[in-house]
């Protein structure tokens, strides 16, 4: 595949992500860092990881928003971040304009399975990433799980556990703690309701913007 290949790519799944989260964002409420189960934990590093960044976090952040730099494609998430404190930049993870080794404290979650070039995304991270940084991270698991919502969402890619754990270690980052988790309904149903509901809010948020 060539250079300019992938960046065709890259750029139509850019779009369109940047298509579903605007819709999506523009309709949602602001969930605080505070009501997540990760709360704890990322309180817990905090005190020694004053340079915190988070990518993508549309209106789900898990970082404390004060004084956290987020970086998104959602220009509306973005808005009502910054109007609760966060530093706010539209750029996506495989291109960030910061400086090497900018942040202690990096969270990019349910993310590098949505770039074409998922290496360059990680290469990003670690570019940014201090000596003793800590990387949050999490991403879909199992091809076999694939289902349409995959495609609605915007998803490239599900990872196997060894491709994951092997391109960490490629770009120097040591898993220090690991947990599986899941949302997927048992009923194939339920993801198809799912869907619907998703996709009729974005037509109602549409027809309204037009109307208006």
């Amino acid at each position: 595949m060539t250079t300019a290949h992938t960046r065709a790519l890259e750029a139509q799944l850019l779009d369109k992500n940047r298509h579903f989260y605007n819709s999506l964002w523009s309709e949602a409420r602001l969930a605080e860092p505070e009501s997540f189960n990760t709360w704890p934990f990322v309180s817990s590093l905090l005190a020694n990881k004053p340079r915190r960044l988070e990518v993508a976090p549309g209106l789900r952040p898990r970082l404390p928003i004060a004084a956290t730099q987020f970086v998104d494609i959602s220009a509306p998430a973005l808005a009502v971040l910054k109007e609760h404190g966060g530093h706010t930049l539209v750029a996506s993870i495989s291109h960030m304009p910061f400086d090497d080794e900018s942040f202690d404290l990096i969270c990019a979650l349910d993310i590098i399975e949505h770039v074409e070039d998922d290496v360059a995304a990680m290469t990003e991270l670690a570019r940014l990433a201090a000596d003793d940084a800590i990387l949050l991270l999490s991403t879909e698991l199992h091809q076999a799980f694939w289902t349409p919502f995959d495609d609605f969402v915007g998803h490239r890619r599900r990872y196997e556990p060894e491709r994951l754990l092997a391109m960490l270690a490629e770009h120097g980052f040591t898993v220090e703690q690991s947990a599986v988790f899941g949302m997927k309904p048992k009923s194939s149903r339920l993801v198809d309701i799912g869907m619907w509901f998703l996709q009729h809010r974005v037509v109602r948020k549409r027809k309204h913007s037009l109307s208006g």
